[in-house]
C-alpha cells in the first residue's frame, strides 16, 4: 500500500473516464465507478503493474536505453552506468514515490494512458508512440 498514486490523472476505466484518486486510511486508491458503486482499487497494485511493464520495455532495449540515459545526463563513466542500470533493475521499488505534477501533465499531453478494469488489472498502456497491450495483470 502506498500513500501516493504515481499515475494520478493518467489512469482510466474501460469507458475512457479518468479515475479520481482518494485515500482509504493512508493508502491511495484509484476510484472506479461501477454503476452507482465506487470501487476503490489500491493504487500501489496498479502502479506496480505499470512500472513492471515499463521495466520490461526497457529490458528489451537495455543497452540502447542505458546509452541514451548516459547521453542525456552528459556522463559516460562506469559508476554512472552502474547507477543507471541499478535504477532500471529496481524500477518497481519506486511505487509510492510521487511523479511531479508537470511530468504527469506532460505524459498525458503526449498520449500516455493506463486503462484498468474494476479489479485494478491493467488492460492497456498507451505509450506516446502508440498503444501496447498489457496482457497479464496482478
Amino acid at each position: 500500500m502506498a500513500s501516493t498514486a504515481m499515475f494520478a490523472g493518467l489512469v482510466f476505466d474501460q469507458a475512457g473516464n479518468a479515475l479520481d484518486v482518494t485515500w482509504v486510511g493512508e493508502s491511495a486508491c484509484y476510484v472506479v465507478y461501477e454503476d452507482d458503486f465506487k470501487r476503490h482499487v489500491d493504487a500501489a497494485a496498479v502502479d506496480r503493474q505499470v512500472l513492471r511493464f515499463m521495466r520490461e520495455q526497457v529490458e528489451g532495449n537495455r543497452d540502447m536505453a542505458v546509452s541514451a540515459m548516459l547521453e542525456m545526463m552528459g556522463r559516460d563513466d562506469l559508476f554512472t552506468k552502474v547507477a543507471v542500470e541499478s535504477t532500471i533493475d529496481n524500477m518497481e521499488q519506486a511505487v509510492g514515490q510521487p511523479i511531479p505534477e508537470d511530468a504527469r501533465q506532460w505524459l498525458g499531453m503526449l498520449g500516455f494512458k493506463i486503462v484498468i478494469d474494476e479489479q485494478g488489472t491493467v488492460l492497456d498502456i498507451q505509450m506516446p508512440a502508440g498503444g501496447i497491450d498489457e496482457g497479464d495483470g496482478e
